[in-house]
C-alpha cells in the first residue's frame, strides 16, 4: 500500500480541495530513479522524500497533520484524538495497493457520543486496475468502479478496512512539541515492537551524546544508566532532567528513522529543526535516498525553516510551498515556479522568489518600539 494523494475541504482554515499528491510530475532521469524516487509499479513513481516550507503560520503543519489524517485512516481504520475538528470534514484518499488504483471518499462528523472519535459517513470507496499505459490518468474518473456490499463496520471505523483488511502501522508522526518524560518508555517500546537491537540503540545514542555508554529500562518508570562511567538509576522524569532536550528528541526519532527504514514505513516529522541539527538533517535526508539502506521504500515527509536542505532534492515536484492569506493553501514548486534546475533552491528562498521571507517592515517596526 502506498498513499498517492490526499485531499480536503472543510478542514481546519485551509482552501477547498486542499490537495497534497506524492506522485512524481515532472521528468524522471535516471539518476532521479537511483536516488529520489521510488517505483511502486511500473512506471509509478513517488518519493523517497517529501519537504513543506513557508514562513511561520502559512500551514505547513496544517498540510503535514492532514497527510498525519490520511495515514491514521490507511493504517487504524479511524480517526482519534486529532488537534482538529472533524465536523464536516470532505476527504478524498487515492492510494495503490496490489496492483489496483483506490479512491477513498467521506465526510467526517464529529458525534459526542463517540468523544474524541470521528463517524465516517457517506463513505464510497472505487477500484481500477493500474496499466504503466495509463500512468497519467490514475486520478482520472475513467475506468473505477465501485465496491458495494462491503458489510457492517461501526461508525467510527472507515469501510477502508475491507481492502486492507489488517491494521499495521503506514506511517509514524512526530509533532514539534516532544513526548516529555514519556519519551525513553516509547523508544523501548518502539525498539521491541520493531525488533531493533540494543546495539542499534547504542549507536544512535553515541550520535547525540557520546558520553553515554549505555542505557537499560528496569521498568516502566525506571532506567540504568552507565554516563562517562558511571552508573545511575533514573526515573523517567530524572532521566530527562539530566540529558538534554536534543538528546531525548534525537534519540527517539532516530530510533523511528531505524523502524521506518527497515519495515517500509512513512516518518512525518513537523518541524525537523525542532530535533535535529542541519548536519543530521541532511544524514537523515540520505539515509532515505539511499536505496542499499532503504530497502523498503520508506518516505521521509517533513515541515521546515532549513531552506539549505532543500539543495539536497535534485527534483523539484516534492517541494510544497506552504502560504497562508484569507485561507491556507499550497503551491508545489514544480507546477507553480519557472526554477532553472541548475539553480540553489536556498537562494531562491533567500531572495524571496516564493515571497516567504519575513516581512521587512514588521521587523523595523518592532526595531522602532523598541528604540522608543
Amino acid at each position: 500500500m502506498k498513499l498517492l494523494r490526499i485531499r480536503a475541504s472543510n478542514y481546519k482554515n485551509c482552501c477547498d480541495d486542499f490537495t497534497i499528491d506524492l506522485v512524481a510530475k515532472s521528468k524522471k532521469t535516471s539518476e532521479d530513479k537511483e536516488y529520489e524516487l521510488q517505483e511502486i509499479a511500473e512506471e509509478l513513481y513517488v518519493f523517497n522524500t517529501i519537504a513543506f516550507v513557508g514562513k511561520n503560520a502559512s500551514g505547513k503543519t496544517s498540510a503535514i497533520e492532514l497527510m498525519e489524517c490520511g495515514y491514521s485512516i490507511l493504517s487504524e481504520f479511524r480517526l482519534e484524538n486529532k488537534h482538529y475538528d472533524y465536523d464536516n470534514v470532505k476527504l478524498e484518499i487515492m492510494f495503490y495497493h496490489e496492483g489496483c488504483i483506490y479512491k477513498y471518499n467521506t465526510i467526517l462528523k464529529a458525534d459526542p457520543n463517540l468523544g474524541s472519535k470521528a463517524n465516517f459517513t457517506e463513505q464510497h470507496i472505487y477500484r481500477k486496475k493500474y496499466y504503466k499505459s495509463n500512468v497519467n490518468k490514475i486520478y482520472s474518473d475513467e475506468g473505477f468502479e465501485e465496491i458495494k456490499d462491503l458489510g457492517e463496520l461501526p461508525e467510527d471505523t472507515s469501510i477502508v478496512f475491507f481492502v486492507l483488511k489488517k491494521k499495521a502501522n503506514r506511517a509514524v508522526y512526530f509533532n514539534c512539541e516532544g513526548e516529555g518524560a514519556d519519551t525513553y518508555r516509547l523508544v523501548f517500546k518502539a525498539m521491541k515492537t520493531y525488533e531493533i537491537s540494543k546495539e542499534v540503540l547504542a549507536k544512535v545514542i553515541k550520535i547525540f551524546d557520546d558520553k553515554i555508554q549505555s542505557l537499560e529500562m528496569m521498568d516502566e518508570k525506571n532506567y540504568k544508566l552507565v554516563y562517562q562511567d558511571r552508573v545511575k538509576e533514573l526515573s523517567d522524569s530524572e532521566l530527562v532532567y539530566m540529558l538534554s532536550s536534543g538528546t531525548t528528541k534525537g534519540v527517539l526519532l532516530y530510533i523511528f528513522v531505524v523502524a521506518a527504514l527497515e519495515n517500509g514505513f512513512d516518518l512525518l516529522i513537523d518541524e525537523v529543526e525542532n530535533h535535529f541539527h542541519k548536519t543530521l538533517v541532511e544524514n537523515m535526508i540520505s539515509l532515505f535516498k539511499d536505496k542499499t539502506v532503504n530497502k523498503k521504500s520508506a518516505t521521509l515527509i517533513f515541515t521546515t525553516h532549513y531552506c539549505e536542505v532543500l539543495d539536497l532534492f535534485n527534483r523539484q515536484d516534492n517541494i510544497w510551498i506552504a502560504k497562508s492569506d484569507r485561507k491556507i493553501h499550497l503551491e508545489n514548486m514544480y507546477e507553480t515556479y519557472n526554477i532553472r534546475a541548475e539553480l540553489l533552491k536556498s537562494r531562491q528562498f533567500y531572495n524571496d522568489v516564493f515571497h516567504t521571507s519575513v516581512n521587512y517592515e514588521d521587523l523595523m517596526a518592532l526595531k522602532k518600539e523598541l528604540m522608543r
